[in-house]
């Protein structure tokens, strides 16, 4: 069962009041139909008032909504055959971050992303999708292969941030981020990051120096939590609402921006609700980004993410 979000309480309201007409109709024989479809024309209508007038703090609850797919969910929609790796071969398995290979379009391609869980038992067991330093390591491990073995690279981003424990910043937490950002910006196949529920600080963008980025509408990508960034400017997490407005943390201003490169439109009332429709929205972004990508040689590739990279901001010549 869905855990409702307080700004879709009126549409769970409704498709509620359409099921109990719908039970009605089935158990007593009574023809409602006419009274169910003149709810459902207003449910339609509601559900366009409501997930198209979304604000930034609607949209950072529906990244973190805890049904939200993850990257595990869209491997087995969208990919066949796919083989998990394990291990960074120097310190152990980060079951935060998972990675592999498996076809897609009957073509080899490298899948490494961001894992969290659904209940607590799973949370814990990936460290609520926060990596180690090992995760990170074991992506890099999987991007050089994919390099080695001429296949693309897909990275799924979704955390609230790299582990902040004492024991990752023992094993070189900074470091490892630092490596991959260094490491991703020379890779010779093309690399495509799609950010699928929050994307958070630097353990984000260890896997975000793409040639291509996409975000999920509902998704966001930040330096740094509301929660976090309200303590910081006002000493006060619960202005988290206000710092989300702030912070220009939605897809939407990160595309006017010219941070990532496009938006993948979600379901209405987010990627929860269909797990298949939202797949397939994601493999035809996939489908045209590496028909694009494949065109270019290993150097093209390479300064396609260069120029990407060197296009972002803006500045004033004094």
């Amino acid at each position: 069962m869905s855990k409702n979000l307080a700004f879709e309480e009126p549409v769970v309201k409704l498709r509620e009041k359409i099921e109990e007409l719908k039970d009605i109709a089935k158990n007593a024989e009574v023809d409602m139909s006419e009274e169910i479809e003149t709810l459902e024309t207003r449910l339609r209508q509601l559900e366009i008032k409501i997930y198209s007038n979304m604000e930034p703090w609607d949209r950072v609850q529906v990244a973190r909504h805890p049904e939200r797919p993850t990257t595990l969910d869209y491997i087995q929609e969208i990919f066949t055959d796919f083989i998990e790796f394990h291990g960074d071969r120097y310190y152990s398995d980060d079951e935060a971050i998972v990675g592999g290979i498996a076809f897609f379009e009957e073509e080899p391609i490298t899948i490494i992303g961001h894992q969290r869980g659904k209940a607590t038992k799973e949370n814990i067991r990936r460290n609520f999708g926060m990596p180690h330093p090992e995760g990170y390591r074991k992506a890099l491990r999987l991007m050089k292969q994919a390099e080695k073995f001429g296949r693309p690279i897909l990275c799924f981003i979704d955390t609230k941030g790299a582990y902040p424990g004492k024991a990752a910043e023992e094993r070189g937490q900074s470091e490892a981020i630092a490596k991959n950002l260094f490491e991703m910006a020379g890779l010779k196949v093309p690399v495509i990051s799609i950010v699928i529920g929050e994307g958070g600080s630097g353990g984000a963008l260890a896997l975000g120096i793409a040639n291509r980025i996409f975000m999920l509408e509902n998704s966001t990508y930040s330096v740094i939590s509301p929660e976090g960034a309200a303590s910081i400017l006002w000493k006060d997490a619960s202005l988290a609402k206000q710092a989300a407005e702030a912070m220009k943390i939605t897809a939407q201003d990160l595309k006017e921006m010219g941070i990532i490169d496009g938006i993948i439109s979600e379901v209405s009332g987010g990627a929860h609700r269909n797990v298949t429709a939202q797949s397939l929205a994601i493999k035809e972004c996939l489908i045209e980004s590496l028909k694009e990508l494949s065109l270019l040689s290993a150097k093209e590739i390479i300064d396609d993410r260069y120029d990407k990279f060197r296009a972002i901001g803006q500045y004033t010549e004094l």
